[in-house]
Parts: C-alpha cells; sequence; structure tokens
C-alpha cells in the first residue's frame, strides 16, 4: 500500500475503542496484567522469535545528510525482501525495525510531513511491511523517547526551528518534553500512514505520551496494534522487554535474569555479534549462545529479539548471514519441540528445569494443545551417561529422541526420572520427547489445604497459596523471618513440598542500567510439622537452603502429620539491594502425598 493510499485508509476508518483490564501492580519493578490476553495478540503470544533491525544514518560510514544516505542505501541494493527471507531462517514471527533510534541519527525511513529530524524520500517502512506481510511476518516499528544523543558526535540531528515553525510554537526537541511532542506527531503520523502495521517497540518511555494519553490514543485507533515497552512494565503495554542480559550461569540461561512473572509476555533482546547496529566490522557470532538463548526463552514462555546489524544495502556481514544461514537448519530440527509450546516448570506445568546431576542444566517446553506431552531441553550434557530431572508429579509413560524417535529407558523413583541410554548428544541441544499420564499423581487437592502465615501484605493472603491460581500470590510483608502453617484437614503421608515463588526477580545479584537487581527468593528454611496444630517438634524435618533459581523448587518430607510448618529464616537478597531484601512472593505451595513411579523400557 502506498503513503497516499495509507493516508486516505485513515479518512474512511472508524475508531475502534479497546477496553483494557488492568490488574493490580507490584513494585521494584512494577508489574503489568491483562492487556497482553487481548484476542488480538495470539500471533506474538505464539511467537517465539523476532528479528531486531538497528539500521540508520549512524551505521558505519556515518552519513550526516540523509539524502547522500538514502542515495548510498540504495545504490548499494536494498531490498526488504532480504530481511524477510533471514528472519525466516530464524523462525521468527516478527520484525522491529530501529531506525528512529537515539544513537542512529533519529533517521525515519518513511516520507515523514513533519520536520524534526532526517527524513527519507524512500518509504523503507512501508515496503518492509508489504514484504513481511507477503510471508506472514509481523513489523513492528521501534520508538525512541530519548533526545540527549541529539549531537555527541558534534553533528546536530534534530532541527528544534524547523518544527517550531511547522508547530506554530517555540519547542526545544532536545529536551524531553519537546522531543516528547515531536514524536508524539511522529506516533499518529505513522498510525494513520501504516494501517497495516502491527505495532510499536518503544524504548522506555515519556512523561509527554502520558500526559498526553497517547498509548490510549493508539489503544482507541489501532486496537491491533501491539505495545511492547523496553525495561520497564508500563501497565497498558501488551509485552516487557528485557534487554541484553549477560552473568548468568550458565551463561544462555537468559531467563535467570529476567523479572517478568508470567503470564506477563516478555521478551528478551539480545544482540549476536557484540554491537547493536554495524560497526564496520565483521564480527563473529557465539552461535551455541545464541541458539541456546532462543531454548533457554523458550523454556520460560519468553520470546527471542535477536538483534543484528544490517549494512547500509542492508544485507548482513558475512559471518552473521552465514550464522542465519546455520540457524536455519539446526531450528529447523528442533522446531516441533519449540512451536506451540509454553516453558514448563512453572505455571503450566512440566518437569523441573534447571541444574540436574553430573553439571547438566535442562530447559522444559510443554505443548500447549496436549499438556501430556513435554520436551526436555539437554543444553548442557551431564558427565555421566544418565539424565535426571525431578518429575513435578507428572507420572511417565514414554521417553524417546525427538529427533530419531528412538525410545529410550527410563526410571521413575522418589520424585525422579532418570533416563538412560542417550547416545546421540546434540552440541548445543539433546531434545527428549517425554509423554506422561495426566498429571496429579498424588497431589492434594488445593481445596483441601489452608493456609495461615505469620506476617501478610494487605491484599495478599495466605489463602492465595492454596487456591490454585498461579496469578494470585502471598506476599510477606515486607517481613523475614516469616512461616507459613499448612493444614490438610487430616494425617496424610506427605511426600513433599512443591514451592512456585513468583518469578518477579532475577535469581542473581546484579546491576542493570544502575538498577541494583536480586534474587527475592526463599534461602535458608527449615519445616516443622504436627498433628494437632498445636505441638510441634523439636528438630525440623526438613532444613536446607533452597537454590537461588527460577521453576518449581522441592523440599522432600517422607512424614505422616496434618499441619506442615514452613519457617522462612532468610533470603537471598542483599540488604544493599532494598527493592528486594526482606520481600518474599509465593504464588503456590503443592503438596503431595507420595511421588509416582515406574521403570519405562525399550
Amino acid at each position: 500500500m502506498s503513503a497516499l493510499s495509507r493516508r486516505s485508509f485513515l479518512a474512511s476508518a472508524v475508531a475502534v475503542s479497546s477496553a483494557l483490564t488492568l490488574g493490580g501492580l507490584d513494585s521494584a519493578p512494577a508489574h503489568a496484567a491483562a492487556p497482553a490476553h487481548h484476542p488480538g495478540r495470539a500471533w506474538l503470544r505464539d511467537a517465539r522469535v523476532g528479528l531486531f533491525l538497528h539500521w540508520g544514518m549512524r551505521t558505519v560510514p556515518e552519513y550526516t545528510d540523509v539524502e547522500a544516505w538514502e542515495a548510498r542505501v540504495t545504490g548499494d541494493g536494498w531490498s526488504a525482501d532480504y530481511w524477510v527471507d533471514e528472519a525466516v531462517k530464524l523462525h521468527a514471527s516478527y520484525l522491529v525495525l530501529a531506525s528512529f533510534h537515539s544513537r542512529l541519527g533519529y533517521a525515519r525511513t518513511w516520507p515523514s510531513r513533519i520536520p524534526g529530524s532526517p527524513r527519507t524520500r524512500r518509504d523503507f517502512l512501508g515496503e518492509l511491511i508489504d514484504a513481511a506481510r507477503a510471508k506472514g511476518l509481523k513489523v513492528i516499528l521501534y520508538m525512541t523517547d530519548d533526545p540527549q544523543w541529539h549531537d555527541d558526535t558534534g553533528h546536530e540531528y534534530l532541527d528544534s526551528a524547523a518544527y517550531s515553525a511547522y508547530k506554530g510554537q517555540s519547542v526545544d526537541l532536545t529536551t524531553r518534553d519537546g522531543f516528547g511532542m515531536f514524536s508524539y506527531d511522529n506516533f499518529v503520523e505513522v498510525m494513520a500512514d501504516y494501517p497495516d502495521l502491527d505495532g510499536f517497540w518503544i524504548d522506555n518511555d515519556n512523561a509527554y505520551w502520558e500526559r498526553s494519553g497517547l498509548y490510549e490514543r493508539i489503544r482507541r485507533e489501532r486496537p491491533h496494534m501491539t505495545l511492547s515497552n523496553n525495561n520497564e512494565d508500563t501497565p497498558i503495554m501488551d509485552m516487557v522487554s528485557h534487554e541484553q542480559k549477560s552473568g548468568m550461569l550458565p551463561d544462555y540461561d537468559y531467563a535467570a535474569a529476567t523479572w517478568t512473572p508470567l503470564p506477563r509476555l516478555a521478551e528478551g533482546c539480545f544482540t549476536v555479534a557484540g554491537r547493536w547496529w554495524y560497526n564496520g566490522t565483521d564480527n563473529a557470532v557465539d552461535q551455541a549462545l545464541t541458539l541456546r538463548r532462543i531454548i533457554s526463552n523458550c523454556g520460560a514462555s519468553t520470546r527471542s529479539l535477536v538483534a543484528e546489524g544490517a549494512q547500509h544495502g542492508g544485507r548482513f556481514p558475512a559471518r552473521t548471514e552465514a550464522f542465519n544461514n546455520a540457524a536455519k537448519t539446526w531450528l529447523d530440527g528442533v522446531w516441533g519441540s519449540l512451536r506451540g509450546t509454553e516453558g514448563g516448570g512453572y505455571l503450566y506445568g512440566g518437569l523441573q528445569p534447571g541444574w540436574i546431576p553430573d553439571g547438566g542444566f535442562v530447559t522444559v517446553t510443554v505443548a500447549k494443545d496436549d499438556p501430556t506431552t513435554q520436551y526436555l531441553h539437554i543444553t548442557t550434557r551431564p558427565s555421566g551417561g544418565a539424565v535426571k530431572v525431578r518429575d513435578n508429579a507428572h507420572t511417565v509413560r514414554r521417553v524417546e529422541d525427538f529427533r530419531t524417535g528412538h525410545r529410550l529407558a527410563f526410571e521413575q523413583r522418589d520424585g525422579y526420572l532418570t533416563v538412560s541410554g542417550v547416545t546421540r548428544w546434540d552440541a548445543y541441544d539433546t531434545v527428549l520427547k517425554i509423554r506422561t499420564a495426566p498429571r496429579g499423581t498424588g497431589l492434594i487437592p488445593s481445596a483441601e489445604i489452608t493456609a495461615s502465615a505469620t506476617s501478610t501484605a494487605s491484599g495478599f493472603p495466605a489463602a492465595n497459596l492454596v487456591d490454585g491460581d498461579f496469578t494470585t500470590y502471598w506476599d510477606a510483608g515486607d517481613t523475614i523471618p516469616v512461616s507459613v502453617t499448612l493444614d490438610v484437614g487430616k494425617v496424610w503421608p506427605l511426600a513433599y513440598l512443591a514451592l512456585h515463588q513468583r518469578e518477579w526477580s532475577p535469581t542473581q545479584n546484579r546491576e542493570t542500567f544502575g538498577r541494583k537487581e536480586d534474587s527475592a527468593r526463599i534461602k535458608d528454611y527449615r519445616v516443622f510439622v504436627s498433628d494437632d496444630g498445636v505441638t510441634w517438634g523439636q528438630e525440623p524435618v526438613a532444613a536446607g537452603v533452597l537454590e537461588s533459581a527460577k521453576g518449581v523448587r522441592f523440599i522432600d518430607l517422607g512424614v505422616r502429620c496434618r499441619f506442615v510448618r514452613l519457617d522462612v529464616d532468610s533470603t537471598w537478597a542483599a540488604e544493599t539491594v532494598p527493592a528486594y531484601y526482606h520481600k518474599l512472593r509465593i504464588d503456590h505451595i503443592g503438596m503431595a502425598t507420595h511421588f509416582p513411579g515406574r521403570a519405562g523400557r525399550v
């Protein structure tokens, strides 16, 4: 669709209002709810990978004249089809175009009628939208709120005088409010001219946008558009993106550094070659790290926004292009274990992810249309020949090598599934397909359990621990030590507790963009039991240190009792990180009378 016909579309379009239901907000950082479940966002919920394209006037070699840059781009043979084809290789569902970027010269790669920053005559954005739609992909436009880099190279990229004349008032584009006004106008123009655009990816936020009701206007005029925000969780957004996490163990476990609890939609954006945009160097791509990051993110229901810096003519450097070719072949081989799945070990059931005996590390995905089918992704191979993982109350019926269909021997005992006979180890991800019975073996129904706590934040009662709903949670009210007491109604044999702590903090002490982060998870604990809720044993039946890790954590008991008291003596967050220190939130505590168990044979 041409720019003219896009503008004509707006003149005849009928504004559609979009009612948003926003849930309560947490603190440090805030977490939003609901809009991601808008029916028009199904494609975003189903997406597993996106391609992030940083490309503009400061792509090396840098340009200060937009006409000269556009001539270079066209002369070098830029084609939207190339980017779409590269995205397809990565199994991406969407592309994010970042040219109107604070560090790339604020170039708008479409024929804007608004003066104020560089703009092209050629409609690169429109061509990309059309090429993507032809192959079933979505396009999202990056929009910046940040004027601070307007002259960091000695060249002024923002023209306040021209924009002031256009608005009929004095506007300084180098201020946050002035730039907020300018960028607001660009949002509105883009919505008018590109009705087939699928959304905006917003780098942080701007107070002018919020005061002017920008997001609400987008919802009214283009309810199909998705809104994503980078590194903060603005309630009206569909999704929050987490930028370039590092320092985790293992290094590819991206989800360990995120702080967005399900079912909120989250994305991890990261570079494959060390820089967000092309800097004149054909940088090496860490293939193992990148592919495993994609697997790790799928295991946490997180989308991977893979950033690849294109040259002026659109082509990626040779090593990046070679990676995409190799990634296509490799991803083709595992895509059936990722497509149509959710992350396992938390909200959607599944085996327990994380470290396993003998130094291995696993991620779990669960088929959305058949939760009795799940996939165990062995991304770090254990030193021994067996793979041992916590079964999380799933009775296993069959195990096979996903790639070959070869059945594997297994044993299930004492809460663990042990698979033996794996002979084909993939360099990045050995995938086992697990078939189970419907879940529930040994689990005590939540309706039969009552819970109380020695401290509770207002609005987040202990009853939330046993209501069967992972989207509600108990908050300890900034009080540690704290105790939780569970009453199962009569004396039962109790095999274990399954703790689903709220996924609202990373797992390690770190600092991201100047913000200190740490794990708000249980560290030192003790468990006492009683038959009457009055007399408790002198010694705990279980005690130890719970690892700071995402996904379900278990405390084995092996006792008969009616009451169980969990004493949390400390959490992992340091006192130097007050946003997480002495804060504890738990979504759900499961209890079981026995473990599932059987031996399988080939």
